[in-house]
């Protein structure tokens, strides 16, 4: 970065920050990974230069020869990992793919059946603050008090209830496997597409550790980061595309395939330009996602999260369902005495990073919340494995059984620096 330190001193400084922060404390938040020098390498290039809007081979721009090679690359490893058919990889986000998704088979107004925030959901699946709350009518489905899983006689009743234009399962802290095939059952007998969102465990599904939705699902949406290791962004999948068998009939009459929807309303529907290094990124990072290593690296994040998991429930941590299939934990501290705010901030001043969350029949606001959500994904990368995992559910115990304690936080941050030079991540620019 020797053209930036010249030129912006400051940016070139807050970057220097970032990747010591990166480098010296636990990262713990489900969403975030890290990505290969080649993934950067990927971003960091002069396809940023190029305005690419359409698709290859049917660009609105002269120049874009080798951007199309990109994004052919992108589109066909990613068919290749899913086992899809069609394949966007142009989605900025998983946010603007699902607006994408709820538009090919919805119109504002049309009632969709999501899970509820506060047990595990995501913004887009029904929150009022969000698009998807604001321009459909949203109905939400949540998860047994008992047992922490989706509680799939209430999705059906409400199915049945409600008859829902479209259904759209997926979770941003729900710790089990989803069974997409129960839910294509309830959604066949209203008529109802299925749409599934995977952008946090698509690595695992990639991996074929976890059920993938893919056979099930009128269309799958996630993000190319979190578990699939991958820049930040968006993608849309389709398993079976059929003019014939899931056509849709627009209002000139004419059949269109669910590909040819989705395709139209990512652009020009709801974006311009594609991010074409972005896209570039994309490409190599499912290059990785196809060899044998990213399968065990995504064996060993499961195998990290169980093991966090067990070890935070023998310290006496309430754990959402008791357990993880995945990779993400939600933990409900409220046996703590302690709200999902006071817990992060904490463990941020001794050097791990989580992120409050709400957890099921929360008693809290969206701003305090009673729990933490926790993953692996990260500290995986780095190769830390179950011995490691011990070692930190013993450390965040420290912070949360001493709230405050200044001297408590110095030596698990202490522990904390010496645990990661074990384990080095990036290199500062010289």
């Amino acid at each position: 970065m020797s053209f930036l330190k010249n030129a912006d001193p400051e940016i070139y400084k807050s970057i220097n920050d970032e990747i010591s922060r990166q480098n010296n404390l636990l990262e713990l938040i489900a969403s975030e990974n890290f990505v290969s020098v080649a993934v950067l390498e990927a971003m960091g290039q002069v396809m940023t230069n190029k305005y690419a809007e359409g698709y290859p081979g049917k660009r609105y721009y002269g120049g874009c020869v080798y951007v199309d090679v990109a994004e052919d690359l992108a589109r066909e490893r990613a068919k290749k990992l899913f086992n899809a058919e069609h394949v966007n990889v142009q989605p900025h986000s998983g946010s603007q793919a699902n607006i994408a998704a709820y538009f090919t088979f919805a119109k504002p107004g049309d009632t969709v059946l999501g899970m509820n925030l506060d047990h595990g959901g995501h913004l887009t699946h029904g929150s009022p603050v969000n698009f998807s709350g604001r321009l459909f009518r949203i109905v939400s489905y949540g998860v047994d008090k008992e047992t922490g899983y989706i509680d799939m006689n209430q999705v059906e009743d409400i199915t049945n209830k409600e008859k829902p234009r479209l259904i759209i399962t997926g979770a941003s802290a729900y710790p089990r496997e989803i069974d997409y095939k129960a839910f294509r059952e309830i959604a066949d007998k209203v008529g109802a597409k299925l749409v599934a969102d995977i952008a946090h465990p698509a690595g695992l599904i990639a991996a074929g550790l976890i059920k993938s939705p893919i056979l099930h699902c009128h269309l799958v949406t996630t993000t190319t980061h979190k578990t699939l290791r991958g820049p930040r962004g968006g993608m849309i999948l389709i398993g079976k595309d059929e003019e014939n068998d899931m056509g849709i009939t627009t209002p000139k009459g004419k059949v269109k395939s669910v590909g040819q929807i989705v395709d139209s309303n990512v652009f020009p529907g709801f974006q311009g330009g594609p991010l074409m290094h972005v896209i570039a990124a994309k490409a190599v990072a499912f290059k990785e996602a196809l060899e044998p290593a990213f399968k065990d690296y995504s064996i060993q994040v499961i195998k990290n999260a169980q093991a966090l998991a067990k070890k935070l429930v023998d310290l006496d941590y309430n754990l959402t369902s008791n357990g993880t299939d995945t990779h993400v934990m939600l933990i409900d501290l409220r046996n703590k005495g302690l709200t999902g705010k006071k817990a992060e901030r904490a463990l941020e001043e001794a050097g791990i990073t989580v992120n409050k969350n709400m957890v099921p029949f929360d008693d809290q606001s969206p701003f305090t919340t009673s729990g933490i959500r926790i993953g692996t994904p990260a500290l995986t990368t780095r190769g830390m494995q179950e011995t490691e995992m011990e070692v930190i559910g013993d450390l965040i115990d420290q912070v949360i059984m001493n709230i405050g304690i200044d001297s408590v936080y110095k030596k698990v941050r202490s522990s904390i620096y010496e645990l990661c030079q074990r384990f080095p991540l990036y290199q500062l620019p010289a």
